[in-house]
């Protein structure tokens, strides 16, 4: 794959990073496909510097001329889907049909909903005070921002926190994951064509430990970051020094509570959509399934059905609808869980251990389905991250409530019935920060998202979302005499 490295950051000066050569790996043929220049710390250090320096124009600029800039950046993109499209099925392995409408088509749409925010969004307000006189409360940006990306869902991941970032008034330092830094590169080519004041966006690609040494910079004002929960940790302790602001979306072992009036041929489709699509690797998929004892031989029917017939293999293969996972040591950690499912008890209904029918190259995993498991076993409370399905029965709506908010984690969730009403009652006592009726939770740009408990804390999108990257002002003015 051809690679400009000159659009590899669009500091104040357009220099490249210069702390040695990152490989770009293939997940599908195991080989290289590019090199980027890997950023070190001066490179940091030079990136907050330019983000400071261009904070002020940009910070103090009307939102509407923001707003304005971030259309031409959507019109741009727009003409690019294909090239994003498919440098994303290089670097990650994801489908390309799955590139080109979720991974590609979300942040282009997203774009614009957030333009949409921002031209409604109350920027300022005049409220009548107590004492007598009228108080001006003012939002006004934070400043640099750092945010760190991981490599499941890059697109979208980087517009969901650049993109209000840029609308509230701050700049922003990016430091996008390793395993896919092309994708991140090619939006930078389109920021500069959007005419973004030099230093409002730098994108540095680099490993943990130069994210390790932005998170913890003297000169960044707010922190966003998305990844492991155990990363999360490490990032909000960094963050306490400086009394960073940070913002944490992370980890999630997700339930869909299927209720016994909820039809297995939806509950199976549907599922099998929200908690396999990007081969699993998605924060928020549904990885725990809990089914009426009565009927649980129903949904692992339905289920099973569903994933036997998924098409595994090529993701350039426009007809493929699971790639393979990104990294050899991803392939080999969600083995070991299907093995630890085995040895726990749970029985496996379709996948396995091995490699796909087919395929003898590339990192795949087989969709695996474990039936009859319990909510006590490492399969139902650990994040996997792959293409692993785990049924839980219970016993009466009581326990599954129990079991769905018996979990280190509170990303999403889901409840399945024939009458929303009810599971709409069921959803309300599901503690979590985001719950889909009758679907996976749907991202939606004017709506918050984020977690509870294990899986972070800070909002993304909706009003929400813009206000993360806002402080609040109040002045007071004295009552006439």
């Amino acid at each position: 794959m051809d690679h400009n490295p000159a659009a590899q950051t669009t500091g104040s000066d357009g220099a490249r990073p210069q702390a040695g050569v990152m490989q770009v790996i293939s997940p599908h043929t195991e080989e290289p496909i590019a090199e980027v220049n890997a950023a070190g710390p001066d490179d940091v250090d030079s990136a907050v510097a330019a983000a400071r320096a261009a904070f002020e124009p940009w910070g103090r600029s009307e939102p509407a001329q923001r707003i304005a800039t971030i259309l031409r950046l959507a019109d741009i993109y727009d003409r690019r889907r294909a090239e994003m499209a498919t440098t994303i099925t290089a670097e990650i392995g994801a489908p390309i049909s799955f590139a080109q409408r979720a991974q590609v088509g979300l942040p282009a749409f997203m774009m614009r909903a957030f333009c949409d925010l921002a031209e409604r969004h109350p920027w300022q307000e005049t409220r009548p005070g107590f004492f007598g006189s009228d108080v001006h409360v003012r939002r006004e940006p934070v400043g640099v921002v750092a945010a760190i990306v991981p490599w499941n869902m890059p697109q979208f991941l980087i517009v969901t926190k650049l993109v209000p970032a840029l609308l509230a008034g701050c700049t922003v330092v990016l430091k996008p994951a390793p395993e896919s830094p092309l994708d991140a590169l090619l939006l930078a080519e389109m920021i500069a064509e959007a005419g973004l004041p030099p230093g409002a966006v730098s994108i540095l690609p680099g490993d943990g430990t130069l994210g390790a040494y932005l998170v913890a910079h003297r000169g960044v004002d707010k922190v966003s970051f998305t990844g492991s929960t155990t990363a999360g940790r490490a990032v909000a302790a960094s963050c306490a020094p400086n009394l960073t602001k940070v913002s944490l979306e992370l980890g999630g072992k997700s339930a869909a509570l299927v209720l016994d009036d909820a039809s297995p041929d939806k509950v199976a489709a549907g599922v099998r959509s929200a908690s396999l699509s990007n081969s699993g690797q998605i924060c928020n998929a549904l990885t725990r399934v809990l089914v009426p004892q009565a009927r649980h031989d129903e949904y692992v029917d339905a289920l099973a059905a569903e994933m036997s017939g998924l098409r595994v293999g090529d993701p350039n293969d426009p007809d493929t609808q699971l790639g393979p996972l990104v990294s050899r040591r991803q392939q080999q950690r969600v083995r070991d869980y299907i093995q630890i499912g085995q040895d726990e008890g749970a029985r496996v209904i379709v996948g396995g251990t091995d490699m796909p029918d087919g395929l003898d190259r590339g990192w795949y995993v087989r969709p695996t389905l474990f039936a009859s498991a319990n909510n006590t076993m490492r399969i139902a409370r650990e994040e996997i991250f792959g293409p692993v399905i785990t049924v839980i029965p219970y016993r009466d709506d009581e326990e599954a409530l129990a079991i769905a908010n018996d979990s280190d984690y509170g990303l999403a969730g889901s409840v399945w019935s024939n009458d929303a009403d009810r599971a709409l009652a069921v959803a309300t006592h599901i503690h979590t920060g985001t719950v889909g009726v009758n679907q996976g939770y749907t991202m939606d740009p004017f709506a918050p998202f984020g977690g509870v408990k294990a899986s972070g804390y800070g909002r993304e999108l909706g009003p929400e979302g813009l206000d993360s990257y806002l402080d609040t002002k109040s002045i007071a003015i004295a009552p006439k005499s």
